[in-house]
């Protein structure tokens, strides 16, 4: 309460109230995400061990394999889109085609690919996607304690359907980082410049 609905004697609404609660809570989970931001290493670890709860689950109940399924379609969404550049190459060389058949202007900029050094940016960034990995086995862990969602369904053609479809998206994926000539990891270390004598 401020102080002016102190003085006045009026109580927030129970709708303001809530409002509050809403605030508060969100804040306080901004924080803790804040605070787990650097720890990239732990982050991932956190989540795998997760993500073997959420599998161990699945096997020892022998069920909710609908869930498992559309968890794991999600996942290689997520994946493919933390591999895929936010400028898609292919495009640009489409766009520079047409330029170049409509004759228009030259332009001051460079038009080669390597003319200039291009940083690697992610179409989804780490940490978006760790976010959205744990959040998506969250509610799949919790899917998994309502009857609702243990669909009976014949698991063996779902597991060889998500292997031939993740075995189909990254040759496609690989062969678009071959034409392109990009690699979305760092290899090897970073540049020191001025190091120890």
């Amino acid at each position: 309460m401020s102080s002016s609905e102190l003085g006045s004697g009026v109580e927030p609404s129970p709708i303001q109230n809530i409002s509050a609660s809403y605030t508060r809570i969100q804040r306080q989970y901004q924080q803790i995400l804040d605070r787990w931001t650097p720890y990239t290493l732990h982050r991932w670890l956190a989540t795998g061990g997760l993500l073997a709860i959420f599998m161990l689950r699945i096997v020892l109940a022998q069920g909710w394999y609908i869930v498992c399924y559309a968890h794991a379609i999600y996942l290689l969404n997520l994946l493919l889109a933390f591999l895929q550049p936010r400028f898609d190459p292919s495009l640009q060389d489409d766009l520079l085609a047409d330029e170049i058949e409509g004759g228009g202007e030259t332009s001051p900029l460079p038009s080669q690919r390597d003319d200039e050094f291009r940083p690697f940016v992610r179409r989804l960034p780490e940490w978006q996607f760790w976010l959205s990995a744990t959040r998506a086995t969250v509610i799949a862990v919790l899917c998994t304690f309502s009857e609702v969602f243990d669909v009976p369904v014949y698991w063996p053609i779902l597991v060889v359907y998500f292997f031939t479809l993740f075995a189909l998206t990254m040759r496609r994926q690989i062969q678009h980082m071959i034409k392109y000539r990009y690699v979305p990891f760092d290899i090897g270390r970073k540049a020191r410049y001025g190091g120890r004598k």
